[in-house]
């Protein structure tokens, strides 16, 4: 009988045991594994070690494990790992080094380089002169010269002389020819300029015809319809008697807004242009004046520029009045008929009993005369009317004017 045995001592004292029986044996630290000590899975395994004896049993009746549980990490270990980047240093210094140096070690401690001398010295730029040398400019003004003995044409240097270095001679010549512009250039420059004045001038024109000339026009009617009333006030008119270019009426056509003087004869320069309105009174032309107790009162003015008194005549339509004041009387007609277009040797048109009027029998009538299209003097157009009405002034307006 073992009397170290636990069985047969008389108390359960673990100081009475044995100091090698395995109860009283400390266990043994468990070895902490490697971080990163990688578990070779092709390592020999030996089936005849001995098992130990003191490691705990399998349980058999211990839950099967999970058959899709993912595998425990072979490389994981209970601190996170952090990754360190190797210095940069070494390489960027390794990767100037000539290729026949020994591969770097980065486990190596060795000095960083110090400084290239390019690092620490100033860099000088070194500027090389751009001009030609002696020996081309004198190529230069042989060629310039007439000299090329080779058949092609002069060099001309391409590049300009340093800054603070003066022209020579030659490179005066040649910049002078260069800055010079061929005959091309001047002539299309001429000929530019040219019609740029042209297309300025006739803008003027246009303004001058279809504007001022209307403001004039404004200023000549003006003038002339005062002097006719001071004429009448004063009573030295003569009626029946009248000088080219005289005035001795007006006429109102209350629908198109047109009070205007109306002088004796048709005279372009004298009346038509002065904004005023001409009686033909001369040679074949002669027509009766409004007082005479039968004839054709015939009448022409512009219907554009120069005052424009008929620009819209063609407005008119039949029945509207057109009244003529004389020194002493008033004259109210009114618009019979209208012939939009006719030749200008239609004289027909101004005769006693007019032609293409509507009028068979003598009468005392009016008739308007302009030209026709617009802006044109290829036709003419006619207006007719026929005296409704005669009022002496001393009566006061016609209704025609008061409404």
């Amino acid at each position: 009988m073992t009397t170290g045995s636990p069985w047969f001592r008389p108390t359960n004292d673990p100081q009475n045991e044995p100091p090698n029986h395995p109860t009283n044996t400390p266990a043994p630290e468990p070895i902490p594994a490697a971080p990163y000590a990688p578990t070779d899975p092709y390592a020999p395994v030996d089936p005849y070690a001995p098992a130990d004896a003191y490691a705990p049993a399998a349980d058999p009746y211990a839950p099967a494990a999970e058959p899709y549980a993912p595998a425990a990490e072979p490389y994981a270990s209970a601190e996170p790992y952090t990754y360190e980047a190797p210095p940069a240093a070494p390489y960027e210094a390794a990767a100037q080094e000539s290729p026949y140096a020994p591969p770097y070690d980065p486990y190596e401690t060795e000095e960083p380089p110090g400084p290239s001398p390019s690092e620490t010295m100033a860099l000088q730029a070194v500027e090389l002169p751009s001009g030609p040398g002696r020996a081309e400019r004198r190529r230069a003004a042989k060629g310039g010269r007439g000299r090329n003995r080779g058949g092609a044409g002069p060099e001309t240097p391409t590049t300009t002389p340093p800054q603070g270095r003066p022209l020579s001679r030659v490179e005066a010549r040649q910049a002078a020819r260069a800055a010079k512009d061929s005959v091309g250039v001047v002539a299309s420059r001429a000929v530019g300029e040219l019609f740029i004045t042209f297309g300025v001038v006739m803008l003027l024109f246009v303004t001058y015809q279809l504007w001022w000339t209307n403001v004039l026009a404004g200023q000549e009617t003006d003038q002339a319809k005062e002097q006719i009333e001071d004429t009448w006030a004063k009573g030295d008119s003569k009626p029946d008697a009248f000088e080219p270019g005289e005035g001795f009426a007006i006429m109102y056509i209350p629908k198109l807004d047109v009070v205007v003087p109306v002088a004796e004869g048709i005279n372009k320069t004298k009346v038509l242009d002065k904004g005023m309105v001409g009686h033909y009174a001369e040679g074949k032309l002669k027509t009766a004046m409004p007082s005479d107790k039968q004839g054709n009162f015939a009448v022409a003015g512009h219907r554009n520029t120069h005052g424009e008194p008929f620009r819209y005549i063609n407005r008119l339509e039949p029945g509207d009045p057109i009244v003529v004041e004389t020194q002493d009387a008033y004259y109210t007609y009114e618009m019979a008929s209208i012939l939009p277009q006719t030749a200008p040797s239609n004289i027909s048109v101004i005769d006693p009993v007019p032609k293409g009027s509507g009028f068979t029998e003598p009468g005392r009538f009016i008739t308007l005369t302009t030209c026709t299209p617009e802006f044109t003097s290829t036709y003419r157009m006619i207006v007719w009317g026929r005296l409704v009405e005669e009022r002496p002034r001393s009566k006061g307006k016609p209704k025609a004017l008061v409404g």
